[in-house]
């Protein structure tokens, strides 16, 4: 039987903003995995969905694939992540958290204990009892694994999503819905609303604080109700992109990964992004999932 809360529609803006606001950004590595490059990248051919499921794939050519999430600490509401990484359980016994099939299909993960984001908040003197906000840019394991971690806490998330999530066939899109199945608060935004406004390139937003300092936008496509989250900082804007491109090359190219689960939707919300790096010259874009990206990460913005 469930035992989470019936979520409620999210009442926005939240309080706390600040007129002119910019926000800090600390992103987070929760721990590394290895996986094929035609599941980032689709390869064409008889032999590429074999090869993005890492059928005669030689291990030595596999990549290093980020498991992240991200502190951002707002001056009038204070701090709040985006999304989850995964849970310390994973470091130690990985198919307890992620189910037994995701846990084969995440490969060699790279973790402590100390890696989660509980952890690290706590190395930072933040207790995760004190989150008062998670935005979730979509509910898949990888993204939702900690959830558990945050009982204080209101999670932000798309309407589409959640629907997605707990129908009986979210097992097979990637959700597990243990990770969420919690007495927890959780709000939904609906896209569709009238409530949901244009910002920049992307069609339909909400701004959470009213200050313009976080914005989510509605970048579905890997899922129904994935979304994505612009930041204002001292320098620019950032946009946390998550697996709305898992890759640079995915936004430079419109490269498509091997699985989506509506391509029309993916491209458009791909173009979106592309047209706000071209419009907002300077912003840093974090895709979901580039190690070579991730790299390039200073500590905090």
């Amino acid at each position: 039987m469930s035992t989470a809360a019936e979520p409620q529609p999210a009442s926005l803006p939240i309080a706390g903003g600040r007129e002119g606001a910019t926000v800090k950004l600390h992103p987070l590595l929760t721990a590394v995995c290895k996986g094929p490059p035609a599941w980032f990248l689709r390869e064409e051919g008889r032999r590429g969905a074999m090869r993005a499921l890492g059928f005669r794939v030689p291990k030595s050519e596999w990549i290093d694939v980020p498991v992240v999430a991200f502190l951002v600490e707002h001056p009038g509401f204070g701090p709040f992540l985006i999304d989850t990484g995964f849970h310390s359980s994973v470091a130690v016994d990985p198919k307890k958290n992620l189910g037994r099939i995701n846990a084969l299909f995440f490969k060699d993960i790279s973790m402590q204990q100390t890696d989660a984001v509980a952890a690290q908040l706590r190395a930072r003197g933040i207790e995760p009892g004190s989150i008062r906000l998670v935005v979730m840019t979509h509910m898949h394991t990888d993204h939702a694994s900690a959830i558990v971690d945050f009982p204080a806490a209101t999670f932000l998330v798309s309407r589409r999503e959640w629907e997605t999530a707990v129908e009986p066939r979210g097992a097979m899109r990637g959700y597990v819905r243990r990770q969420f199945d919690h007495a927890f608060d959780y709000r939904l935004m609906d896209f569709d609303s009238s409530a949901a406004d244009s910002f920049a390139s992307f069609g339909r937003s909400y701004d959470v604080f009213g200050d313009g300092s976080v914005r989510v936008v509605s970048t579905p496509g890997h899922t129904f109700g994935h979304l994505s989250v612009v930041l204002r900082l001292d320098g620019g804007e950032a946009l946390v992109a998550g697996d709305a491109i898992y890759t640079m090359e995915t936004m430079r190219t419109g490269h498509l990964p091997y699985r989506v689960v509506d391509e029309h939707l993916f491209r458009r919300s791909v173009r979106e992004i592309q047209l706000y790096a071209e419009q907002t010259p300077g912003a840093l874009i974090i895709p979901g999932h580039d190690m070579e990206a991730w790299r390039g990460l200073q500590p905090s913005y």
